[in-house]
């Protein structure tokens, strides 16, 4: 988990350490851990995070998750190509930027690299690049009603 977006501006986000408590609990399943590793690393930027994360776990078998938002904005992200070069990435749908991600810059460079929804399972085994897009269900609460506890979403004040 990232300190902070570089692309973001830090008003309205919670703080970090929040925000890995809540990646911690929703991270339940064999295998995934979510941690403050690139704070530990003293990385800012995605490319430099897996680039370093490559060199200390050689053998480990990497991808990259993100947002659907993040998928539509790749392009303006340094060193974007390298992410995808380097790991296999998944992106998951998230409203309203299901159709538009498809279209994006990042989408259109590595068309032909996009694996079927099944092989979604397999993605850890594939030769980058290789993404597969994620559908799933979708809430309609922005990031930001998310963590303030918005009432009209279902979500209990903090």
């Amino acid at each position: 988990m990232a300190p902070r977006n570089p692309l973001k501006t830090p008003e309205g986000m919670a703080p970090f350490e929040d925000r890995l408590a809540g990646a911690e609990r929703f991270a339940q399943g064999p295998g995934i851990v979510a941690t403050g590793i690139e704070r530990d690393l003293g990385t800012r930027f995605t490319a430099d995070t897996i680039e370093r994360l490559l060199v200390r776990a050689p053998r480990a078998r990497f991808v990259w998750l993100m947002g659907a938002d993040n998928l539509e904005t790749a392009h303006r992200w340094r060193r974007w190509r390298t992410i995808f070069d380097s790991v296999p990435v998944a992106v998951f749908d998230r409203s309203p930027y299901s159709r538009s991600c498809l279209a994006s810059r990042a989408a259109v460079r590595f068309r032909r690299c996009r694996l079927p929804v099944p092989k979604a399972r397999t993605l850890a085994d594939a030769e980058p690049p290789a993404w597969v897009f994620v559908p799933g269900p979708r809430h309609p609460a922005s990031a930001t009603a998310i963590r303030a506890g918005d009432r009209r979403f279902g979500f209990a004040e903090r």
